[in-house]
């Protein structure tokens, strides 16, 4: 994979570069080999004019997304749902409209029994076929509370995308879920793959809070220039991304954290370090906050993994700031 990788951003350069600038990679290469190559192109991924060029021609209605094909978008202020799917053209058209019951209190969910339904950016964990009839003919389990809900000490749970009373009486709100009409949820199904589909809950006017291609583009060098310290075992860079807040999932505050990495970046390993299927959301009714995930593949000789990683990030002086991550 990495081979491919590289091979496809070599002839990337091939194809952008000015002359000069191909010639130093040529030249880069017949005197360091493959190894200086690397280097190189990894430093050209921490460039915002790359990634300026890169999306270009994209959709970022809702951000930078690589991985999903739908996203739902519930506006608690105008009690709908709506599904946006990416279509040949990967640009994301509004699909279905549905008309949607929230939780009876107004504002962002803060503790368990509030009456509140969440503001943020879930994915779908699961599908219940099989649910009591006061919920319809299914639901579909969020996963609130998420990552960045946790570290702002946020409580509860079960927030679920269900239908309404097949048989019982229901009032004209929830107690935090976002509920649909039996035939819309029914609908939503066919319509849906839940592990490519991202939920986007907010409560304003606006469409969702709106980002600019120049931003996602620092916000994407910015990845990389992270990956790049990572990579490069440049342990002050690294740790000037983290935030003196910064608090990791399992509870690991900035000063742990930074004797735990100066551990093992002294070791001074080679890494392979890989990102794919890559999302940045800028998170709903908040100023300059972006949930920030992707697949990731590590190895080095003493560790290896490939999985799911999220952060958590603010923008202030085109620099990101990671305040949470798992």
């Amino acid at each position: 994979m990495a081979s491919k990788l590289y091979f496809s951003l070599f002839i990337l350069c091939f194809s952008t570069y000015t002359f000069a600038a191909t010639n130093d990679i040529v030249n880069n290469y017949r005197l360091h080999g493959i190894q200086g190559v690397e280097k190189a192109l990894d430093k050209k991924l921490t460039d915002t004019n790359y990634w300026k060029q890169y999306l270009k021609n994209k959709d970022t209605q809702f951000g930078y997304i690589e991985l999903y094909t739908n996203i739902l978008l519930c506006d608690k202020s105008k009690s709908e749902l709506l599904i946006y799917s990416r279509d040949a053209n990967n640009t994301y058209k509004l699909r279905k409209e549905y008309n949607a019951f929230t939780g009876k209190l107004k504002g962002d969910k803060k503790k368990e029994g509030d009456l509140r339904t969440p503001v943020g950016v879930y994915s779908i964990v699961k599908k219940i076929s099989k649910v009591d009839s006061f919920y319809g003919p299914m639901a579909f389990v969020t996963s609130y509370p998420n990552l960045y809900d946790k570290y702002e000490g946020k409580t509860g749970q079960g927030i679920w995308i269900h239908g309404l009373p097949t048989h019982q009486e229901r009032d004209a709100f929830t107690k935090g879920c976002i509920a649909i009409k039996n035939k819309s949820i029914e609908c939503m199904n066919r319509n849906i793959d839940i592990k490519k589909t991202l939920l986007i809950i907010k409560e304003n006017d606006q469409h969702h809070t709106s980002i600019s291609k120049d931003k996602l583009s620092i916000l994407l060098a910015q990845l990389y220039a992270w990956r790049y310290a990572w990579l490069y075992n440049d342990i002050n860079t690294y740790l000037d991304f983290y935030t003196p807040k910064f608090r990791r999932f399992d509870g690991m505050n900035f000063q742990r954290f930074k004797q735990y990495k100066t551990r093992i970046f002294a070791k001074n390993e080679h890494k392979t370090i890989l990102f794919h299927d890559i999302n940045i959301i800028p998170y709903p009714n908040k100023q300059d906050v972006y949930k920030i995930t992707f697949k990731e593949i590590y190895k080095s000789n003493t560790f290896s993994f490939t999985g799911d990683k999220t952060l958590i990030v603010t923008l202030l002086h085109n620099k990101f700031n990671i305040i949470t991550e798992q």
